[in-house]
């Protein structure tokens, strides 16, 4: 008898609880498959129903941790349209990313946690999805539009504020809010037009922006998921 679709779900995401275990614990290069199963406490052989590889497996779950962090995102755009001034929306995910392990992971590029899991197709999908978003921002007139490489500039001045955090060059008496605060500010003064935009601007951009996430979120759910044992 086949199992419904929500069975094949949940314990697919029993072993991707067990795998984001292990992979805080000990790391990508050291976590095997029998690890895994172990921990999940399933047969070696189940995991494969799932993903033929320990790579596609773990690439599920920083595709599920991924889900997570845009969900948290999308909801914040729902209630509050505003959100989509990119220093609101900066600040947001710098708060939320700093909530979660594996997403802080990959954005500070730890490969003595991750091995090269943050060269995959997660990165990619991602930062397609970002430019999207900076470019939807230009169009609608949210970002400044006479900045040269202006994507490479937001990204880059953003990276500084999530690699400081692991570095001691005075800013230990700054929690995590000043942090944040202090990235916003950066990205308001530097690349957003002097001014506030209409409410059916901003309105307009989120749902735009809500369409991507949704699609993302979408995207990696179908792979996540994908599997269809007998």
């Amino acid at each position: 008898m086949s199992e419904r679709p929500q069975q094949v779900q949940s314990r697919a995401d029993r072993i991707l609880d067990a795998a984001g275990t292990l992979l805080l614990r000990m790391g990508y290069r050291k976590v095997t498959i029998e690890d895994i199963a172990k921990q999940a406490d399933i047969g070696k052989g189940t995991v494969y129903l799932h993903w033929r590889s320990k790579e596609q497996l773990f690439q599920a779950l920083l595709r599920r941790e991924s889900i997570l962090l845009v969900e948290e995102l999308l909801s914040g755009l729902r209630k509050d349209p505003a959100e989509i001034r990119p220093h609101r929306f900066a600040r947001s995910k710098f708060l939320a990313v700093h909530k979660r392990p594996l997403t802080m992971a990959l954005a500070l590029g730890n490969t003595e946690l991750l091995g090269n899991l943050r060269e995959g197709p997660v990165g990619r999908q991602e930062l397609l999805a970002a430019d999207r978003s900076i470019e939807m921002m230009t169009r609608h007139g949210l970002i400044r539009a006479d900045i040269p490489n202006i994507v490479y500039a937001m990204r880059a001045a953003s990276a500084g504020f999530y690699l400081l955090g692991t570095v001691d060059l005075g800013t230990a008496s700054l929690d995590l809010e000043a942090k944040a605060d202090a990235l916003a500010h950066t990205i308001r003064h530097s690349f957003e037009p002097a001014g506030e935009p209409r409410k059916e601007v901003m309105a307009a951009a989120a749902a735009e922006l809500c369409t991507v996430f949704e699609d993302l979120i979408t995207c990696y759910r179908k792979w996540i998921y994908a599997a269809e044992p007998g």
